[in-house]
């Protein structure tokens, strides 16, 4: 007799979703060659996850604009276009070979335009027509002194102070009325609807909905022709530590470091509110989501951004209490550590075995091999430069370089440091023929 999800463990909640993500049942393949294609990819990864031993070093890539800049095309375009966008990405899967590659990563610049979002700038928007990335823009969209509203009212807080403050369109809702018990008598809080700039906003709010509902549509059928084609995704579903969403859509950089000084206590018990929302978030696609890798970018957790004494108080224990969420619900935190985590190498290795894939951008991956990879897989060790500047035979020492001091033992994916949006192409197929020659047990 089959056990109850809630009698699993996480290691049995994690096979079933791993099961899931092999079998594709739902996939309708191009042929029986994708298929066994992508069977032998997905099972590739998995071996690096459980820390076991593959056939060969598996590939990690982040594609970013690079799909629409190959084709002469621009990010602009897939944002407004999305036609293009479906074309651009699944012509790159018919082109470049690779084990596991981020989902399509376009935002819709219509829906920005519409909100008058000002959390984000975007090609014709802030940053070049031209421009291959988005620029998030960081403010004090909260006071330090409103931390005890945010954390008392954390929904109604969001709605009536924080929207209004991110979106130019949202700023009637400040006008909303307050959630609490009185909705239960709900005299007073239909009045706001009589305004007419508050009417006005919720037609603009469907106006963006129709545009969401239409580039949710085409990313849904792109990744669905990707998988079809035999290439395994992940980025369909991701998540924040609670530190970075204070930081990045609330306080900002200059905000949040003067709260770890003027009122820790406080900032801690925002941090602790978020954690249960950043879970949830790593498993909102978890109906349509196959792949069990929960992408986890991480902004602020650098060496260079705090002591490890202010790591181990603010930052690690909420990441670490979101990873080990996810985990004891089957699924594989797969966090990225942007820039150097050096000095943080023996902190985040205390986590249980196998629980966790780490990326590094910019790490000794040898040392984080001995210290990190003792505990759980890896990732990392291809910098973006290598792939603009690079050479065929640079591209392959760096490689052999990585089998030597990662691939013993599996455990280990090779991956770029970050998105390729700048790479020469023949330098992205240079990159794979030498994963396939030298990363073979």
């Amino acid at each position: 007799m089959a056990k109850e999800w809630t009698e699993m463990t996480p290691e049995e909640k994690r096979d079933v979703r791993l099961k899931r993500w092999l079998d594709a049942e739902n996939v309708q393949f191009v042929s029986p060659e994708a298929k066994e294609t992508y069977q032998a990819r997905v099972k590739r990864i998995i071996d690096v996850i459980k820390m076991e031993q593959p056939d060969r070093i598996p590939l990690n890539q982040a594609p970013g604009a690079f799909p629409a800049v190959y084709h002469g095309g621009t990010l602009k375009e897939m944002m407004y276009d999305f036609s293009k966008l479906n074309r651009y990405f699944v012509d790159f899967y018919k082109i470049f070979e690779m084990d596991f590659a981020m989902a399509p990563s376009a935002w819709p610049g219509k829906l920005f335009e519409i909100l008058d979002f000002k959390l984000m700038q975007w090609p014709g928007h802030g940053v070049p027509d031209t421009g291959t990335f988005f620029q998030y823009v960081e403010g004090v969209y909260m006071k330090q002194e409103e931390y005890p509203e945010f954390i008392n009212n954390t929904y109604d807080f969001f709605i009536r102070k924080i929207l209004p403050r991110i979106a130019g369109t949202l700023e009637p809702l400040q006008y909303m009325a307050q959630f609490n018990p009185s909705f239960f008598v709900p005299v007073g809080f239909v009045a706001p609807f009589g305004r007419p700039d508050v009417q006005n906003t919720f037609a603009e709010l469907a106006k963006a909905a129709a545009v969401f509902y239409e580039w949710a549509g085409v990313i849904g059928q792109t990744v669905g022709q990707i998988y079809s084609m035999g290439n395994p995704t992940w980025g369909n579903s991701l998540t924040l530590t609670a530190y970075d969403m204070i930081a990045d859509f609330l306080r900002g950089t200059q905000g949040i470091m003067t709260d770890m000084y003027r009122c820790p206590d406080t900032l801690i018990e925002a941090i602790e509110k978020f954690i249960p929302m950043t879970i949830e978030l790593g498993m909102s696609n978890k109906d349509t989501d196959i792949c069990p890798v929960i992408f986890i970018p991480l902004h602020k957790g650098a060496d260079t951004w705090m002591s490890n004494k202010q790591f181990e108080k603010f930052y690690w224990p909420c990441l670490k209490k979101m990873m080990m969420g996810l985990y004891e619900e089957g699924y594989i935190p797969f966090p990225l550590a942007e820039a150097s985590y050096n000095n943080r190498l023996e902190i985040i290795a205390d986590v249980p075995k196998g629980s966790v894939m780490w990326w590094f951008e910019d790490v000794d991956m040898k040392r984080a091999k001995e210290i990190v990879g003792r505990q759980t897989s890896i990732a990392g060790g291809i910098p973006t430069s290598l792939l603009k500047a690079g050479s065929k035979s640079e591209i392959e020492s760096t490689v052999k370089q990585l089998v030597k001091d990662c691939g013993k033992d599996g455990g280990f994916m090779m991956s770029v440091a970050a998105s390729v949006e700048q790479a020469i192409p023949e330098n992205l197929h240079h990159l794979m023929n030498a994963v396939k020659q030298y990363g073979n047990y």
